[in-house]
């Protein structure tokens, strides 16, 4: 079996925009692209490309002058082979390009085998716990309002994004907590929004509020705080999502004891291949390793592959709860009583939207 082309087809993606407490905006309209890997045995791999933040159009030139050529007349099944020689061009390619590509293989591989992509891989599991996780709102009546909603929906956990201000993320924390109890799981991220001090005050506050997890307080670049901060908290820290080098930076985040929980997923760390890696590496320090929200739908279910194939991943992140991430398949995931539940059919397992991506077609690069 022989690559032989590669092709992206751009379509709009229309959605009503919203944000995160510091600053990152979403929606609107943007470029969702559907990669396609095609064989000369009939059987094709599909990926999504962009997200409501970022459009497929900021990296599918380069997925086309850069890793089309190599991919060409290769054999789809070597994907441990493939995904290396596209790694040694990540500072041409972003790792969303490059993650695509591997999902498209993986979907290949699994279209062969006629099995879903986490039997390729190990199936661990059937289901997990899904955590509601918000996007920003002006008060913390509206957090509360979004929290008890899901409680009352029989979801487990539920995590904050608040307003990126230590002061105000404590109000917004405490009011959440004694709204849903002290049984709903909650979690915090602060989307780098810290400086050392504020990390530790949020951290100090969150502890005695019983939060379950602390995650990304201070930008990746800052390990030295990070390790400071590990020393002094209790609660559990994770970092790693957008940490330098991906994969093959996160060892010194162990090393160093910056984070008890790794994290990343397939459009960031750059693929199905090397966020298994990840999840394994993790596993053999006996730490967790959660999964990030994917950006797009297709990117969630290659995501969830993964969470059912390993055993170190706990829950599987709605990001954001009001489902603005949403769009392009014919049916989404499903989410019944806060549980996720493994994908059956083979490959990638979900069908594309394709009478709305034809609908809503602007360009096609190969």
């Amino acid at each position: 079996m022989k690559i032989t082309n590669v092709k992206v087809d751009m379509f709009n993606w229309k959605s009503e925009p919203w944000k995160t407490g510091v600053g990152m905006k979403f929606g609107q309209t943007q470029q969702l692209g559907v990669v396609t890997v095609e064989t000369d045995e009939g059987v094709s791999g599909n990926a999504f490309l962009g997200s409501s933040r970022q459009g497929a159009n900021h990296f599918a030139p380069a997925l086309i002058e850069y890793l089309k050529p190599m991919l060409l007349g290769q054999n789809p099944q070597d994907i441990g082979s493939i995904w290396w020689r596209m790694w040694r061009m990540n500072r041409s390619v972003s790792t969303y390009a490059i993650g695509a590509i591997d999902i498209c293989l993986w979907d290949i591989n699994g279209k062969i085998a006629g099995q879903p992509i986490h039997r390729l891989l190990g199936t661990c599991k059937h289901s997990v716990p899904v955590y509601s996780s918000t996007a920003y709102h002006a008060t913390k009546e509206d957090y509360v309002e979004e929290a008890l909603k899901f409680k009352e929906m029989g979801w487990q956990a539920h995590k904050l994004h608040p307003h990126g201000e230590p002061y105000a993320d404590i109000e917004i924390s405490k009011a959440v907590r004694e709204a849903v109890g002290p049984d709903m799981k909650l979690m915090m991220d602060s989307m780098w929004a810290y400086k050392y001090e504020g990390a530790m005050r949020v951290g100090r506050a969150i502890e005695d509020l019983d939060f379950y997890w602390y995650e990304d307080p201070l930008v990746e670049e800052d390990i030295y705080n990070y390790v400071k901060l590990h020393q002094k908290l209790d609660i559990p820290i994770m970092s790693t999502e957008y940490a330098p080098g991906r994969f093959y930076g996160m060892t010194q985040w162990i090393t160093e004891y910056a984070t008890d929980i790794l994290r990343g997923d397939v459009a960031v760390t750059g693929g199905i291949t090397p966020m298994v890696r990840l999840c394994h590496m993790a596993e053999g320090f006996n730490m967790q390793c959660e999964i990030h929200h994917g950006g797009n739908s297709l990117n969630n279910v290659a995501n969830l592959h993964i969470t059912m194939a390993v055993p170190n991943c706990e829950f599987f992140e709605f990001f954001p709860c009001t489902g603005a991430n949403e769009y392009g398949l014919v049916e989404d995931i499903q989410y019944p009583d806060g549980m996720v539940h493994a994908p059956t059919e083979p490959g990638l397992g979900y069908e594309i939207d394709w009478e709305l991506v034809k609908r809503e077609h602007t360009a096609t690069l190969e």
